[in-house]
């Protein structure tokens, strides 16, 4: 193995190489989260799993050990690069397609390319150029593919400060980033760039904006109020309650980063595997409802969408259906579905239909 540079030598390769692989940003950390061994971050993931907040995600209890100590993930790691990936798409306005109901909400970052495919292949880029640098040596890359706290990483790397919605802000860039992880048996050294100091102060514009009131209280998200939980990670029928609370969301939910006054200023990003695909960025209702399973299949090969299956995708549909302006139109579409094979479907078409109902 090659000697290693000096730690601003080091540094500055880094940052140019993410640059290169398309990373807005790289830093390099430890994996001790917290260096004076106190690990609040581990102490508020236990308090946050007892508290129920992860809903039925059980494999965040069942990984939380990992979580709360990433060495045991790959125990040979002696330093940790964390990137970001910006992803917001050049799409239609988001606060646009929230206001007309007859339109379909879909989270900026699932909206092109699966990320976890795009986030992979330049990391890989990353760990082969620094292998070229100082020789062969044992890494791992990790793309939200891993029970990593990789939140707490990025902030000891400094790469922004977690902010009350619980996402990474960075001045300049906001919060539309997908975080990274290069594990390697290298001692680097530390990037010696300072931690970035937390912007939100006394901002409370995402608990003020979230639709469901899921951010109980600042940096902790409820899961089971959470909009983007319960069109994506929750099987079966969702709470009645908060059906009318999630509007046109078909996909996720974006609004407690529409909200932030950081992302203001964050320009769309160029990459064009993000690109929005199908017209998903703003499609109507109705023409969505029409795909059949072998055509949702199809427009959303390689896509985040493909964390649900078309029952789901149906029940989300029929969900903000229920929320749209009754029309014939609408009627008729849900009433095709009423015999649907899935039980959540079935159920979410008759609350729609209801619901019209009552309208009128």
């Amino acid at each position: 193995m090659n000697p290693l540079p000096d730690s601003a030598q080091m540094a500055t390769w880094l940052r140019q190489w993410a640059q290169e692989a398309g990373f807005s940003g790289a830093g390099i950390t430890r994996l001790d989260l917290d260096p004076n061994g106190l690990d609040p971050d581990a102490d508020h993931l236990r308090r946050w799993l007892a508290s129920g907040h992860h809903a039925s995600m059980a494999y965040m209890q069942r990984h939380a050990d990992l979580r709360a100590d990433p060495r045991r993930l790959r125990p040979d790691t002696l330093s940790v690069v964390s990137v970001r990936l910006p992803y917001r798409p050049a799409a239609a306005e988001a606060e646009a397609v929230l206001a007309d109901p007859t339109r379909a909400y879909v989270s900026r970052y699932a909206l092109g390319r699966d990320y976890h495919r795009v986030l992979r292949a330049r990391l890989l880029r990353l760990g082969r150029r620094l292998q070229q640098a100082v020789g062969p040596h044992g890494y791992r890359v990790f793309a939200d593919s891993a029970p990593i706290l990789e939140k707490a990483l990025a902030r000891n790397a400094g790469l922004g400060w977690i902010g009350k919605h619980s996402l990474v802000i960075q001045r300049g860039e906001g919060s539309w980033f997908f975080l990274g992880e290069l594990f390697t048996d290298l001692p680097l050294p530390v990037d010696p760039q300072p931690p970035v100091a937390d912007g939100c102060a006394r901002c409370s514009a995402c608990l003020r904006a979230c639709p469901t009131g899921a951010i109980v209280a600042p940096y902790t998200v409820d899961a089971r109020r959470c909009i983007s939980y319960l069109t994506i990670e929750h099987h079966g029928a969702v709470p009645e309650a908060l059906r009318g609370l999630i509007g046109n969301r078909i996909f996720g939910c974006d609004d407690c980063q529409l909200a932030c006054p950081w992302n203001r200023p964050a320009a769309p990003t160029s990459e064009p595997d993000f690109a929005p695909r199908h017209g998903l960025d703003a499609a109507k209702l109705l023409d969505l409802w029409q795909w059949d399973e072998a055509q949702w299949l199809r427009r959303t090969e390689g896509m985040p969408l493909r964390r649900l299956d078309h029952a789901r995708w149906l029940r989300n549909l029929a969900t903000a259906l229920g929320n749209a302006p009754p029309s014939t139109a609408i009627g008729a579409a849900l009433n095709r579905h009423r015999q649907h094979p899935d039980a959540a479907v079935r159920e979410h078409v008759e609350w729609a239909l209801a619901r019209h109902a009552n309208a009128g």
